[in-house]
């Protein structure tokens, strides 16, 4: 069995890698999200939660020539981006990637809680890949009680600020990581995905390099 490898490029852009495959999810465009450099990534396919800038330019990821069969079985979940129905901010996409029996959950710019139907849909993820920076999109306290539904395997926060990067209207990382248990802060920005790895919250670095 082949391993699922998450490369984290800041903010809520990922890359999936299974065998010689990858997706890229929510890549933002150059500039649009202080403090992080511009994007350039290699990748087969590419998808974005909604088209808001920070999340929806496709130019920075590179499609390979050469067309491959996918081995991800896409599941596409429609939501609001707002606790008004998407009438402020529109419509967002969670996107459940499932390789090899791995499932992998992508939760772009989440603005409310989700109804059971949603929930349901969604299912049993092993990596839910969740924005926790509020203001934009859910907080803390809303990711937190929405893992606590839902019960993946790993958490990954993503969509939040720091001192370097981020928008100034989210908060910190920390404020969701005090509500978590096993928490491991990595120095990389890759982890490593099979079905023995290790419960928790991960928190990804992001790297200049």
């Amino acid at each position: 069995m082949n391993k699922l490898w998450i490369t984290w490029f800041g903010h809520s852009c990922f890359k999936l890698t299974y065998a010689d495959y990858s997706l890229v999810i929510d890549p933002y465009k150059d500039g649009k999200v202080p403090g992080l450099k511009p994007l350039s990534i290699n990748a087969d396919e590419v998808f974005c939660s909604h088209d808001h800038e920070d999340h929806n330019y496709v130019r920075a990821v590179k499609l390979k020539q050469k067309k491959s069969l996918s081995p991800f079985h896409v599941t596409k979940i429609q939501c609001a981006h707002d606790e008004a129905g998407g009438k402020k901010r529109g419509m967002n996409l969670i996107h459940v990637f499932e390789a090899e029996g791995l499932r992998v959950g992508h939760f772009g710019d989440l603005g409310s809680a989700l109804e059971k139907e949603q929930i349901n849909e969604i299912g049993k993820l092993d990596v839910a890949m969740i924005p926790v920076g509020g203001f934009f999109t859910i907080d803390a306290n809303g990711a937190a009680e929405l893992i606590d539904i839902l019960k993946p395997k790993i958490v990954i926060p993503m969509h939040y600020k720091t001192e370097e990067w981020g928008f100034d209207q989210l908060a910190k990382v920390e404020d969701f990581i005090r509500l978590r248990k096993d928490v491991r802060i990595l120095k990389a920005n890759t982890l490593e995905l099979t079905k023995d790895s290790k419960e928790g919250t991960v928190v990804l670095s992001y790297t200049n390099e």
